[in-house]
């Protein structure tokens, strides 16, 4: 057996206590002392000074109970001043980077937008021209708010593909034809800022474990479905990435064995030849090839809505083919996520990208599918649900990223 222990010093061990108050006060908006070391499990002197630090750093703040309890009768004995985590004290932005477009966001400690902006570039502009495009995003934001450097975390980044977390290097992005970008060395030495880099749908399982649907969950699968389609788990909190950093390629999982579609990957039959927006707009064409005169034709013609988004209004505006072409691929994905239930068993699942957007069409079959097809009625037990952040899911997510990192579990804050 190949054990990798170790041991503790005084001072992991406050860091990791340090942790503790601040996820605690991140889950909690405002908790007396006493009531933050009961839930802790530390003891109040304990919590008397890592909170002095805290307020010192002006991490944490006190507020007077009247500001709280105004029109309450005040109870007898010397008030209890109530602690809250000072969301401003500190920034990150987020970073994700899409296929033609990347996202920065602006963020605080409670994974606030404060500011926002999508820069688009050349599906083949080359990793060097998208990783300057971004640093210019990132100092002129910098210079906008007049942040001060000592005030700003670090840099979350949300990569597609194949992403090497510890050496922060894309490996692959087979899409934008990325190979091996030391994205992390390449952005940490412009912008001399720490920079944290993830696969982007794991970013969003994240921000939705630590700021949204999953807080209350042991078990979180998240399915972003746009260009691709990938997953991120969380279990107990933390980030499964794999062996190989290649967890959650959910995408490429096979769905037909003979006969099946060409995948970017290579393979054939990939589920991402079923479920993805191309494969939507495959299919939709072919229903337009059948009715040229159908709502499916007249909606495509639009000029002021993405193709997909055009799909999605035919179906809403009737169109019995679509909706039923829809429906087929809600099924597809819930053949996939059967196959995800009965491998991990989770608790929640949220799906996000095309999935969210066109949740009325494919929430409803997936559902039903992993009811009926789980194994020992574990479907049964299963929420699926739509993501809580919508487009802001990306951005959400690597900045997420890097307050868990450089913040939430940092050895030193």
């Amino acid at each position: 057996m190949n054990s990798n222990l170790s041991g503790s010093n005084i001072n992991t061990v406050k860091a990791h206590n340090i942790q503790v108050v601040l996820l605690t006060l991140l889950n909690n908006e405002c908790l007396s002392r006493v009531q933050l070391a009961r839930r802790t499990g530390l003891s109040n002197t304990t919590i008397t000074n890592l909170i002095s630090e805290l307020i010192e750093l002006g991490l944490v703040v006190e507020e007077c109970p009247t500001t709280q309890n105004s029109g309450k009768t005040r109870p007898v004995g010397r008030p209890r001043t109530a602690l809250r985590l000072a969301p401003d004290a500190r920034f990150v932005f987020g970073v994700h980077i899409g296929i033609g477009t990347f996202r920065v966001a602006l963020t605080n400690l409670r994974d606030e937008i404060i500011d926002y902006q999508p820069v688009p570039f050349e599906i083949d502009a080359s990793a060097k021209v998208v990783l300057n495009k971004i640093i210019e995003t990132i100092e002129g934001l910098i210079g906008k708010h007049a942040l001060p450097r000592e005030k700003i975390i670090g840099v979350g980044v949300g990569a597609s593909g194949l992403v090497d977390f510890q050496a922060g290097v894309n490996i692959l992005a087979p899409r934008l034809s990325w190979r091996d970008v030391p994205m992390r060395d390449i952005l940490q030495g412009k912008l001399n800022l720490p920079v944290v880099i993830d696969n982007n749908v794991r970013t969003m399982a994240i921000a939705e474990t630590y700021f949204g649907e999953g807080k209350e969950s042991s078990s979180l699968v998240f399915l972003y479905g746009r260009a691709g389609v990938g997953a991120g788990l969380t279990f107990d909190g933390k980030v499964y990435r794999g062996n190989a950093m290649g967890a959650g390629e959910i995408g490429h999982m096979i769905m037909t064995l003979y006969n099946g579609q060409l995948c970017h990957c290579g393979n054939r039959g990939c589920l991402e030849t079923l479920v993805s927006e191309a494969a939507i707009l495959s299919e939709a064409e072919k229903i337009i090839e059948k009715d040229p005169d159908g709502l499916m034709a007249q909606y495509m013609k639009k000029g002021d809505m993405r193709p997909i988004e055009r799909v999605f209004a035919a179906g809403q505006a009737g169109d019995q083919a679509v909706c039923e072409m829809l429906n087929g691929i809600g099924e597809f994905l819930g053949l996939a996520l059967v196959n995800v239930v009965n491998l991990f068993n989770p608790e929640l699942i949220l799906l996000g990208g095309i999935f969210s957007q066109g949740q009325e069409f494919f929430l409803e079959p997936a559902a039903r599918t992993v009811r009926t097809f789980s194994f020992g009625g574990m479907g049964k037990k299963v929420e699926i649900k739509p993501t809580t952040f919508g487009w802001k899911a990306g951005v959400l997510g690597a900045a997420a990223l890097a307050l868990l990192n450089f913040f939430y579990q940092a050895e030193t804050l």
